[in-house]
């Protein structure tokens, strides 16, 4: 892998192709011109509002016509994974998503929550749709990428129906993509919210780490080891909460669950989603990935921080990450996420990079 895909593209500062027709050199004066002279004056003038308005935008992704909105629209059609990746990552890692139109308010509720981290720079939003696409780049700039093709945003609003596994089932290849690039990235779903910074969590070197999708309570010093398989004969792992090194152990780990996706289809018979196939990927590649369970005091599943207060009060102080699963529906997620005083863009939408939506 090449170090330019660590670099943002070069781009000059000024060029001729940006300058006014009046200030090309062939329509300047042939004689020399006093710096006192109206016209010394009237390009000295020229000169500053180059400098100051052009050369600022010159290193944004876009250049200076980010600011034109059709212009900008168009150019983002034509971003890449590689760009976008150089443009958010620090200190080689980013903190991911993937978003259709209909999950926006999530995404900001989410956004807020790690804004308050100081970690929003390192988000790069992965939009499924062109609508998301837009909008997440007409508020800031760069920070969303389309990965071709474009989905149906309509279609992943159900959990179990077919446009919902398309939309998750291609999870895994964008963070393989990551990878391969050379960079560590942290995936979340947006229905999270962040109370602490993750990144203090994740010790030591290991391949992929990851959160328990079961509601019964650990001892507080639980082994950080692969969980034993349960009764469907693989474990309870969660696929939204992962975070992954650019090591051959995390890619392989990748390819698995992009197989374990393709034997395993969805169909009206049976409504697969992407988690049971990560849980196959984790358990068949035991002994050649080394992998890290996150403690469950900082990271709990839905079913256990909202359904159990006597944890909830011996745990106070330790929650790091809250995922709002254990319960299917827009209205229902946000109803709780108020209950628990985990909406936040009702009234703190200006600690969003987006704004108020």
């Amino acid at each position: 892998m090449t170090t330019s895909l660590h670099q943002r593209p070069f781009q000059p500062a000024f060029s001729h192709r940006f300058l006014p027709a009046s200030l090309h050199y062939s329509n300047l004066p042939q004689r020399p011109i006093s710096l006192f002279s109206r016209a010394g004056l009237l390009s000295l003038l020229a000169l500053m509002l180059i400098l100051g308005v052009i050369v600022p935008w010159a290193d944004m992704p876009g250049g200076i016509f980010s600011v034109n909105k059709a212009s900008s629209v168009n150019q983002w059609r034509h971003y890449t994974l590689p760009q976008a990746a150089s443009f958010v990552a620090k200190n080689g890692t980013l903190i991911v998503c993937a978003v259709s139109q209909a999950y926006l308010p999530f995404l900001n509720n989410w956004l807020i929550s790690i804004s308050r981290q100081k970690r929003q720079d390192m988000v790069l939003v992965i939009a499924e749709d062109y609508a998301t696409l837009d909008k997440v780049n007409e508020r800031w700039p760069g920070h969303a990428v389309l990965i071709p093709p474009a989905l149906d945003s309509q279609a992943a609003h159900k959990f179990g129906s077919q446009g919902f596994f398309n939309f998750t089932a291609r999870r895994p290849q964008h963070l393989l993509n990551i990878l391969e690039l050379g960079y560590s990235v942290m995936y979340n779903d947006v229905d999270m919210v962040w109370l602490g910074d993750p990144f203090t969590y994740l010790r030591g070197l290991h391949d992929v780490y990851f959160t328990d999708d079961m509601a019964a309570v650990k001892p507080l010093d639980h082994s950080h080891d692969l969980p034993p398989p349960g009764k469907k004969g693989r474990t309870y792992i969660c696929s939204c909460m992962i975070f992954l090194r650019p090591t051959d152990g995390a890619k392989l780990v990748m390819k698995k669950w992009i197989e374990e996706l393709q034997a395993q289809p969805w169909s009206r018979a049976k409504k697969a989603n992407d988690q049971p196939a990560f849980n196959w990927a984790l358990m068949k590649t035991t002994g050649q990935v080394d992998v890290y369970l996150l403690p469950q005091s900082a990271f709990p599943t839905g079913g256990l921080y909202f359904k159990n207060k006597t944890w909830v009060q011996g745990t106070k102080g330790k929650h790091v990450i809250i995922h709002n699963n254990y319960i299917v529906g827009f209205e229902k997620k946000i109803k709780r996420f108020r209950d628990y005083g985990l909406w936040l863009v009702d009234d703190h939408a200006k600690e969003s990079p987006l704004g108020k939506l």
